[in-house]
């Protein structure tokens, strides 16, 4: 798994990156999972019968596309009930209104997330306020707890509270079957810790900040994790194991490690940051 590059992530607070709006086919990723976002940004849509479940609406400017790359599945957009979130950013939850009300979906977040969404991105409380761009706002139906199963129809996805990247910041993880093989997906939310200048993760006023951080991150790292996903295809290397997959390369998708690793790398990243906050001086 490639190292994400967080610099990408901090640019992104003054321009998005082209590939966050360029086109990008929709693709299966396994079983009933599906990844309909662009080239950048995921969009994860898991399907049944009885309705699906769409967790992130990358970008306002990435409405339509999505709702292309749905229909190019064979998918009804209005067939969308619930809209879920990773973290309340312009980059993941940019387009959740407008999809939501074309789609009629009901939209669930994490009691934090929900303040965020809300507000379209207005929360004192993220890191990046102040820097990260605002969205229209979201009309949150009902909030979840940690390890809750939200279900629609046949549909089971468990919540994972990981704040750090954000207050709200939650993961997936769900089972997709494909034919006789069922595998565990984890829909893992980013890791980084970016901020706003004058954000301290180890502010002494905050010390819950670093201990939700750690936590989160061992949780990631226990769930059992097939195939991971990632906001950000390129922080899983997700699109370059999809081309191994369809040249041939049938488990190229598969690392029972991979969730293990991007929370020890992540843990890493975060103790670099607090090195950087104790070695500089604050008034």
């Amino acid at each position: 798994m490639p190292a994400f590059p967080v610099a990408v992530l901090a640019a992104a607070l003054i321009a998005a990156p082209p590939s966050w709006t360029a086109a990008q086919a929709p693709y299966r990723i396994h079983g009933n999972a599906w990844q309909v976002g662009s080239a950048g940004l995921s969009a994860i849509l898991v399907t049944s019968d009885a309705g699906h479940v769409l967790i992130d609406v990358p970008l306002a400017a990435n409405v339509e596309r999505v709702e292309a790359n749905v229909r190019a599945l064979g998918f009804r957009v209005e067939d969308i009930r619930m809209i879920l979130n990773t973290h309340a950013h312009f980059d993941h939850a940019g387009g959740i209104a407008a999809l939501a009300r074309r789609s009629g979906a009901q939209v669930r977040s994490s009691t934090a997330s929900a303040r965020a969404l809300r507000s379209g991105g207005d929360d004192p409380d993220d890191p990046q306020h102040g820097s990260a761009d605002r969205y229209a706002p979201v009309a949150v139906a009902s909030t979840f707890g940690d390890g809750e199963v939200v279900r629609v129809g046949t549909l089971a996805l468990t919540a994972h509270l990981t704040p750090g990247h954000t207050p709200g910041s939650t993961s997936w993880s769900w089972r997709s079957c494909e034919r006789s093989r069922c595998l565990d997906l984890v829909y893992a939310d980013s890791l980084t810790a970016i901020s706003d200048d004058g954000y301290l993760y180890s502010d002494p006023a905050h010390p819950q900040r670093v201990a939700d951080f750690r936590r989160g991150l061992a949780m990631i790292a226990k769930l059992p994790c097939d195939i991971l996903v990632t906001p950000h295809p390129e922080a899983s290397g997700l699109d370059e194991r999809i081309e191994r997959r369809d040249a041939g390369e049938a488990d190229a998708l598969v690392d029972r490690s991979a969730c293990r690793r991007y929370a020890r790398e992540a843990g890493e990243r975060l103790d670099q940051r607090l090195a950087r906050e104790h070695a500089a001086p604050h008034p």
